[in-house]
């Protein structure tokens, strides 16, 4: 699937996250949800998965077989106890 994502949001991801949209390329999904706190003009989703064995929260929607990343950070310990299956 192609990953695709603003480079001004990119910057400002880094800047408050510490990590590049561009590693959504790397990103193994785990679990997701339709994220609909509140309306978005479009139908957005959160993802938490592992980048390097770590786990991440991504949120994205899916436009025209493409995943458009709109921000991606380290999960809280939280979100991972509720939305990730445990092994």
């Amino acid at each position: 699937m192609k990953i695709e994502f603003d480079p001004a949001k990119d910057q400002a991801n880094i800047e408050k996250h510490g990590i590049s949209l561009s590693r959504v390329s790397e990103f193994e999904i785990l679990s997701f949800i339709e994220d609909d706190r509140k309306d978005y003009g479009q139908i957005r989703y959160r993802a938490w998965g592992l980048i390097g064995g770590q786990h991440f929260c991504l949120a994205f929607p899916h436009r025209q077989g493409h995943i458009r990343a709109i921000s991606l950070r380290r999960a809280h310990r939280e979100e991972i106890e509720r939305y990730v299956p445990q092994t």
